[in-house]
């Protein structure tokens, strides 16, 4: 479907804005999703600070012209959607989730990380970070750990005496 000049112009700048302000950006080929779990899948990603809006190709390179982002943009095959927001990590784990719950109808095609471009394969590593809380809760208890075993070994030695 053709759009006209106007809202052409005005997709350009909002992606222009979210380009500038996003810490992650995720380029998404979602070919083949329906409209439930379209739409099952942005109001997952909003619960999460993620936002994810669907463009042109040719309106996200013209987006991307004016931001310094370091290396070559990843090859964007099919429909393109953007997932965006201000943690680093989220909006990959969050279509990372999706592409596994939907059979991999949608698939990570790349994306910005810390002003870069980063291919499929890296972006699906990053995806695969655990949430700051799980990385807390680990580290809380690798330190456990130690102190844990000590007690066992300290209430062995008591109750043999």
């Amino acid at each position: 479907m053709a759009l006209s000049k106007d809202k052409k112009k005005e997709i350009l700048e909002s992606l222009t804005k979210a380009f500038k302000e996003a810490v992650s950006v995720v380029f998404v080929n979602f070919h083949g999703v329906n409209v439930n779990d379209a739409t099952l899948m942005r109001r997952d990603l909003k619960k999460e600070g993620v936002s994810y809006t669907v463009a042109k190709k040719t309106l996200v390179r013209k987006a991307l012209e004016g931001h310094k982002v370091l290396g070559s943009m990843p090859e964007l095959l099919g429909e393109l959607g953007i997932a965006y927001g201000n943690d680093p990590i989220s909006p990959a784990r969050g279509i990372y989730a999706f592409q596994k719950k939907l059979d991999n109808k949608i698939a990570i095609l790349g994306g910005i990380f810390e002003g870069k471009f980063v291919l499929k394969d890296e972006m699906v590593v990053i995806a695969q970070i655990p949430s700051q809380q799980t990385l807390y809760a680990q580290f809380v208890n690798l330190i456990n750990s130690p102190i844990q075993g000590l007690v066992i070994a300290l209430n062995g030695i008591a109750s043999k005496k």
